[in-house]
């Protein structure tokens, strides 16, 4: 079990630095394309567009800063911790799925298994958190039940 939870802590590691390369990828293009902006006899028009590309600056800044929050969560997470608890860094298998909690990551693919990568703060997440096999709930009106935790 301990080279399943390694492998998903990869994927969710992997997750995580792509998007930062993608981010950081659009805002050097966005510094790029504020500072080609050359002034026009249109006047305001070079203001505005100046604006528009600090603003995707800005905003691209900030999801960055989210991610860098993603990346503190998943580095407090141990890959080889066992237990049969649910806590961050747990798998998760239910009747509906199997959970990987430790961020937002969405499905992942291990093995030809998909576990969906969660947060410990997601729905989902606080229902399965302090649990463990056998203890049932329900989302969104589909019933759960905790089949083993890993």
């Amino acid at each position: 079990m301990a080279i399943l939870k390694e492998a998903l802590y990869q994927l969710c590691s992997t997750y995580i630095s792509n998007r930062e390369a993608d981010i950081k990828k659009v805002i050097a293009e966005a510094q790029d394309a504020a500072a080609g902006e050359t002034k026009s006899s249109a006047g305001d028009k070079y203001e505005t567009g100046r604006e528009v590309m600090q603003q995707e600056i800005n905003l691209n800044l900030t999801r960055l800063n989210e991610l860098q929050k993603l990346r503190t969560t998943l580095d407090h997470i141990s890959p080889t911790q066992l237990g049969s608890v649910a806590v961050p860094g747990s798998v998760v298998y239910t009747n509906n799925g199997n959970f990987y909690i430790s961020i937002s990551a969405g499905p992942l693919l291990v093995d030809g298994t998909v576990f969906y990568a969660i947060s410990a703060a997601s729905p989902i997440g606080a229902n399965m958190v302090g649990k463990q096999g056998g203890y049932s709930f329900d989302m969104n009106g589909k019933q759960f039940q905790i089949q083993e935790v890993i």
